[in-house]
């Protein structure tokens, strides 16, 4: 158990560009009834702390204001202490976790984080903490988003932004489940999305995406998992009936009787381990881009925003 009282974080108190980070001191956080105090060993940096940090998601009236915003979703560590009526975890486990709350004055950019032990899983054995750190959130939207997409197996599936962090876990998790997958990405990514289960290609620039995946699946896809905000294009390419599921930009309405509809994180301690389990075992490719200190978490903004990524940026502490 830490015998610190203060700890490092990075939050952000006036929105704007990555200079907003700061990096500051604040007390190590309690865990109360039914949570878990974690010692990050690796946190990842995702889009959706560009958006916080920006200010986005409080224009977009998704977050309230608040004068210190914690940023970090995503946490690989070790569990330092345990709240009473804990008892699935215990001080010394190595564990990931998803903190999924928007409005809070800490997240995973921190020495510490405290979240609900509903939200936390084993690690992956076997795996280093900077590649932990990139499951729980990016896994858990592909693996949510295709639940609620509820395709049967053999059914052939658009994934857009099939080589990104949610992509490249949908194409494999969508593989698994036994889905046909039609894989839309940069064209250098072709052999990268095939290699994680896409038995179809279609680069994301070409002039008609419906009528690219409509030649290779007469009719039209059975569904869509759009990670890459392509909207109409890709619910073009969904035959009358299907599915379509956003999780990078609002869906567009469900024409032609499609069922179209966001998807929102949750986490989900159960699920999360079910990833976990398949991340030991070689079935999901966990991809770090490169890691960086937590002093450096303006850095890994910049970078994040700047594009060209393969694989997630991780802070750590």
């Amino acid at each position: 158990m830490s015998a610190t009282t203060v700890m490092r974080a990075a939050v952000v108190r006036v929105p704007g560009g990555p200079e907003a980070v700061r990096l500051t001191r604040v007390p190590v956080p309690v865990p109360g009834p039914g949570q878990v105090r974690i010692r990050v060993a690796a946190a990842a940096v995702n889009p959706v702390d560009l958006l916080t940090r920006s200010g986005a998601l409080v224009a977009a009236g998704r977050m309230a204001p608040r004068a210190t915003t914690g940023l970090g979703w995503d946490v690989a560590g070790t569990v330092d202490a345990t709240g009473p009526s804990v008892t699935a975890l215990a001080v010394g486990d190595e564990v990931i976790g998803l903190r999924d709350l928007l409005d809070v004055s800490l997240g995973t950019y921190a020495d510490y984080v405290v979240l609900d032990a509903t939200a936390v899983a084993p690690a992956p054995e076997g795996q280093p903490s900077a590649a932990a750190a990139t499951l729980p959130l990016n896994g858990l939207t592909a693996w949510q988003s295709l639940a609620a997409l509820d395709l049967p197996p053999g059914a052939p599936l658009v994934v857009t932004g099939a080589a990104g962090a949610v992509g490249g876990y949908a194409v494999e998790l969508a593989a698994l489940r036994g889905l046909r997958v039609v894989a839309v990405a940069g064209a250098a990514d072709e052999g990268l999305v095939r290699g994680l289960g896409a038995e179809w290609f279609v680069p994301r620039d070409v002039p008609d995406l419906a009528a690219a995946v409509r030649s290779a699946v007469p009719g039209g896809a059975a569904g869509a998992l759009d990670a890459a905000g392509v909207g109409l294009p890709a619910l073009a390419a969904v035959r009358g009936g299907g599915a379509f599921v956003a999780v990078a930009a609002d869906a567009p309405p469900g024409l032609r009787g499609i069922r179209s509809r966001n998807h929102w994180i949750a986490a989900d301690g159960a699920a999360l381990g079910q990833l976990s389990a398949l991340a030991a075992a070689g079935r999901l490719t966990l991809r770090v881009a490169d890691t960086l200190p937590l002093a450096r978490a303006a850095e890994a903004h910049t970078r994040l925003a700047a594009g060209g990524l393969r694989g997630r940026l991780v802070l750590v502490p």
